[in-house]
């Protein structure tokens, strides 16, 4: 008997998903424990095992689609087993979600008329908007790489699809002419949103494509579909005048928007090479880096050919530069608003003495092999503090407040279009070493998206560093469900007083900013008393 596999729940926020890759297709034998497909969230990419046997007989969600928790995902039965009842329920349960507003009357025959008009012909596939990450309300459409009338095969890459993450390639799992175009390049729809359809050559897809907009009345797509000339009719070039940017100007505007389309094979051989892929100019398919182009990588040749061009204004004349806001933005602008208007913040400041710190790590950086930053000794130190005051390592919730005797500490990483907040865990338990090789680890995946969903889950505790950019002092908006978050200033050599003498030193501003729901002031300030005798007296981390 068929089993119906739906979108997992990958972790207690999840509300939808994203399927990055398929590792079966249809028609594949699944042993059970089998890896089906990479499930993309909002902040991982994971492996999704299979705990069923057959054969796969449906995917309801192609490779770069997004769709919500507990939809349809596969379908996985018997070889040769008809799954069309359970094809039609599911399309009958999207239509009663569509016309929920409706009374019951009323939603009881548009899905009667739905039913009717979304006859789907054999051999056309309705590609929808998928859901590539736990977070993703909809999805942009960077690039279209195919054109309306073009023949595509089974993967090719169809577009490049935006989210709150990154953008990622989407591969097509069919064979066929591409038919319909339902978003254009810029526009931005929800999840399960039309996006194409792709079938034989001449097949009228209007109604089909007409069902759709009215089932998902939110997705911005144009009122006249774009289709591919039906075979008794003259073969015309598609149309390209809606689209911001024809295929030769691709590689200007992917320039532009910081954008990079890239194979995977040329992305893992610039990662080996440690090359930045921004500073390479692609040569393939709409100015794709490809795997010569790394090969044939000089860095003198990128410098020269990235210089930068000023943009000419006109003088007394106003000029503006628009940038649709990208998923990843979307999703950090609602999570930190949320923290901002519901947490009390107040904060602390403070400035430590760091002559000793610097001494520390010099000689301590002397031992071969080794090598500490100062931002290391924080996160040492933070831990250490925090074992010793756990109202600070606390967390917050609506219904009771919970006292960590465990530490782990958030660090932040800044991201192509965001922020990123692997997680240390076990601070307190670990070398300075072994926290400067978890920290060096974390943020090199981080910038690659490469870092699981368990490893920036569980903070009990957040650091947020821009010492390293000059900034001497600054605050930090707290990492829910966190109490606090440090921020950390760089490292100033300026005039002190020591012994009623001035002389020359080093010192350091730090900022704390607590929920007073949880941590109280005098809490705060006794935290940063300890915490300043670790940093100003290193050696005490030791001991």
């Amino acid at each position: 008997m068929a089993e119906i596999i739906n979108m997992p729940r990958l972790s207690d926020t999840m509300e939808e998903g994203t399927v990055a890759a398929w590792l079966k297709k249809v028609g594949d034998k699944i042993e059970e424990g089998d890896i089906l497909a990479e499930i993309e969230t909002d902040k991982a990419t994971m492996e999704f095992e299979s705990f069923h046997e057959g054969t796969l007989l449906h995917i309801g969600v192609h490779e770069g689609e997004t769709t919500k928790v507990d939809q349809l995902l596969a379908i996985i039965g018997e070889e040769g087993e008809d799954i069309s009842g359970l094809l039609n329920g599911s399309q009958e349960e999207a239509t009663q979600d569509a016309t929920e507003d409706k009374s019951e009357e009323t939603a009881s025959n548009n899905e009667e008329a739905a039913s009717e008009e979304q006859a789907i012909p054999e051999g056309v596939t309705v590609v929808t908007m998928p859901r590539l990450s736990d977070t993703m309300e909809e999805g942009t459409v960077a690039t279209w790489l195919k054109k309306v009338g073009d023949v595509v095969e089974e993967g090719d890459i169809l577009a490049e699809i935006e989210t709150d993450k990154a953008t990622m390639e989407f591969e097509s799992f069919q064979s066929g002419t591409l038919l319909y175009i339902g978003l254009e390049e810029g526009d931005s729809a929800k999840v399960d949103a039309l996006l194409a359809i792709i079938g034989p050559e001449g097949t009228d897809v209007s109604g089909i494509a007409k069902n759709f907009k009215v089932a998902c009345s939110d997705t911005k797509t144009d009122d006249k579909p774009k289709e591919a000339p039906k075979k008794d009719a003259p073969k015309q070039e598609a149309k390209q005048d809606n689209k911001p940017a024809t295929t030769a100007q691709v590689e200007t505007s992917n320039t532009s928007t910081g954008r990079i389309f890239v194979s995977p094979l040329a992305k893992k051989m610039a990662e080996e090479k440690g090359i930045t892929l921004s500073l390479v100019k692609g040569s393939g398919e709409n100015g794709r880096i490809v795997k010569r182009d790394i090969e044939n990588f000089t860095p003198a040749a990128a410098a020269q050919s990235s210089a930068p061009v000023a943009k000419f204004v006109a003088s007394g004349q106003e000029d503006f530069d628009e940038k649709p806001n990208s998923q990843m933005r979307k999703a950090i602008a609602k999570n930190l608003a949320k923290s901002k208007f519901s947490a009390p913040h107040y904060y602390l400041n403070v400035e430590f003495d760091m002559d000793n710190a610097m001494a520390f790590r010099a000689q301590y950086n002397s031992i071969p092999d080794v090598k500490i930053s100062f931002n290391d000794m924080i996160v040492k130190a933070c831990a250490l503090a925090l074992r010793q005051h756990p109202q600070v390592n606390s967390q917050w919730f609506d219904d009771k407040m919970r006292l960590n005797n465990h530490v782990h500490i958030g660090v932040a990483v800044a991201v192509e279009d965001g922020l990123l907040v692997p997680v240390v865990k076990f601070a307190n338990e670990q070398s300075l070493p072994q926290i400067g090789a978890a920290v060096k680890d974390f943020a090199g995946r981080a910038r690659n998206k490469k870092l699981s969903l368990d490893e920036m889950e569980g903070s009990t505790f957040t650091i947020s560093n821009l010492g390293m950019f000059g900034i001497e002092s600054f605050t930090s908006i707290i990492n829910q469900p966190n109490s606090a978050i440090l921020s950390v200033g760089a490292i100033v050599q300026k005039p002190v007083v020591k012994n009623g003498q001035v002389v020359p030193g080093n010192t350091m501003k730090l900022t704390l900013a607590c929920d007073h729901r949880t941590v109280d002031g005098a809490t705060g300030a006794q935290f940063l008393q300890t915490l300043k005798g670790y940093i100003e007296n290193p050696v005490t981390m030791l001991v």
